[in-house]
């Protein structure tokens, strides 16, 4: 198989290829190590190849829905066994996976071809993949500009052909943000959906979840399937999930949706007028569809909701450094200045006020249902400008100067309270204020790549739904796919 053939086919489409065996795994293997090694020296989307493992499993007897389709892993939290998974992070980059995590498990029973891991930031903390460990990932579309973040390797990757689906994960918009930034198809499940098994219970108190990008909205369906078709045994919940496969669900009409929009960033900061557009297009189309769209304000403390969602990340950090410290004496260089700062954040914030934080989650949830009482769904930018370029984001020199220094005499933490602390934080919020609402609320939402900009970079648009509303979101991104088609676009290498 030539590659132009691979690249005209979704996962779901190579899989009935190699079903009724007009193509072996192993040859689709070779096309997409091929496409790797052709692209990745520009993109630096794959970290860790691990091709001579996937061809020896492309030789052996595959079954489940993708057997032999070519797959990546995101390099956080998605285990491999006696892979490393190295997270964006120096301190983690020798130290293999003793265990499979339970969604890469999944993968691999649905006959999939695991043939390497792709970059993240460290810890997946960024909405950028730029990493010290790694280097900066870059976007398909333009090689100065970045893919997003976490998820950007797969993005990357996903968006120049090398798969048509690979694996990622969402703890503050890192599926949404990615694809928005690369042009393809991206859902965040619902809490408690993936299970996040066996070293947790959930992740980030269930504001992350694994998942996909994807080309086609069928092959991100048929993938929600394989990931919850059956209960987690060790998980905290046992989950709603439909009696009829989302593969199914996503192929019904969605019906007349109501869908209220805003392009006002939650934090106040400016929207780019390229931003707004999509939206604006995106509403048009949807009214052409037959769909009631209008205005609406979501009703949810945007500010203080960022402050909540920042107050655990922090935390996230701190606690994260202190694991990977305990169980490997790692030491404090072997850690990016930027999540140690976060983490010497985390130790400035008392018990009391982390616990009160988190139960707020609760009132921005209960904002949000209101919301949905009225609306199927919510419409935004998924970013607030287009993708920025690589290195933009990279903290001021004085802020690094100073955050050193303050390391060194353990008095970093005070840093967090001041103006020049908050300013880089609200830096770099900025551009990606629409999706932290999804996480903190469990609800899923999902990012559509109907937007170009005038210089033909991506920016795809955000719909959030209420609890439970994945099949409607997999149908109404269906309905739009048909309506105007992405999966076909590529960029030039």
């Amino acid at each position: 198989m030539e590659y132009s053939e691979y690249r005209r086919f979704d996962a779901v489409g190579l899989a009935e290829l190699v079903a009724r065996g007009e193509v072996s795994p192993a040859e689709l293997l070779d096309v997409a190590i091929a496409r790797a090694e052709q692209v990745n020296g520009s993109l630096n989307a794959i970290v860790y190849p691990m091709y001579e493992l996937a061809r020896k499993r492309a030789a052996a007897e595959l079954s489940g829905p993708f057997a032999g389709v070519p797959f990546l892993l995101k390099d956080l939290k998605q285990d491999y066994a006696g892979v490393p998974t190295g997270s964006g992070s120096r301190s983690l980059r020798h130290r293999p996976a003793s265990t499979h995590s339970a969604t890469v498990r999944r993968w691999l029973d649905a006959g999939l071809v695991i043939f390497g891991k792709t970059a993240t930031p460290e810890f997946g903390s960024k909405a950028i993949t730029e990493s010290a460990a790694t280097g900066a990932t870059r976007n398909p579309w333009h090689l100065g500009h970045t893919p997003g973040g976490s998820s950007g390797g797969s993005a990357a990757a996903v968006a120049a052909g090398v798969v048509p689906v690979a694996g990622a994960s969402d703890g503050g918009g890192s599926i949404r943000i990615p694809a928005a930034c690369c042009g393809i198809f991206g859902l965040k499940p619902g809490r408690g959906l993936v299970p996040c098994g066996p070293d947790s219970a959930e992740s980030l108190h269930g504001a992350a979840t694994d998942g996909v990008l994807s080309r086609s909205v069928r092959d991100t369906a048929a993938m929600l399937d394989v990931l919850t078709r059956r209960p987690d045994p060790g998980g905290p919940y046992l989950a709603a999930v439909p009696e009829t496969p989302y593969a199914e669900l996503a192929r019904r009409e969605p019906g007349k949706l109501r869908i209220g929009y805003t392009t006002y960033s939650p934090l106040g900061t400016e929207v780019h007028p390229e931003a707004v557009a999509a939206v604006d297009d995106a509403a048009a189309l949807l009214t052409k569809l037959g769909h009631d769209v209008e205005p609406a304000d979501p009703g949810t403390d945007g500010a203080q909701l960022a402050r909540d969602f920042l107050t655990m990340w922090c935390a996230s950090s701190a606690a994260t450094i202190a694991e990977i410290q305990r169980t490997t004496g790692a030491p404090d260089r072997d850690f990016e200045l930027d999540t140690r700062l976060l983490a010497a954040a985390a130790m400035a914030t008392r018990a009391p006020e982390y616990v009160a934080a988190h139960q707020r989650w609760n009132t921005h949830t209960r904002a949000l249902a209101a919301f949905h009482e009225n609306y199927d769904l919510l419409l935004t930018p998924a970013l607030a400008r287009p993708p920025v370029r690589i290195g933009e984001l990279d903290t001021p020199r004085p802020l690094r100067y100073v955050g050193e220094l303050l390391l060194r005499l353990g008095l970093a933490g005070p840093l967090a309270k001041t103006k020049a602390w908050h300013n880089t934080v609200i830096a770099n919020l900025a551009p990606v204020p629409f999706t932290q609402l999804a996480n903190l609320t469990g609800r899923p939402a999902m990012s559509v790549p109907l937007h170009r900009t005038a210089t033909g970079l991506p920016l795809g648009v955000q719909f959030v739904g209420g609890l439970g509303s994945e099949p409607v979101l997999l149908a109404l991104a269906t309905q739009l796919e048909a309506e105007q088609p992405w999966a076909d676009a590529e960029p030039e290498f």
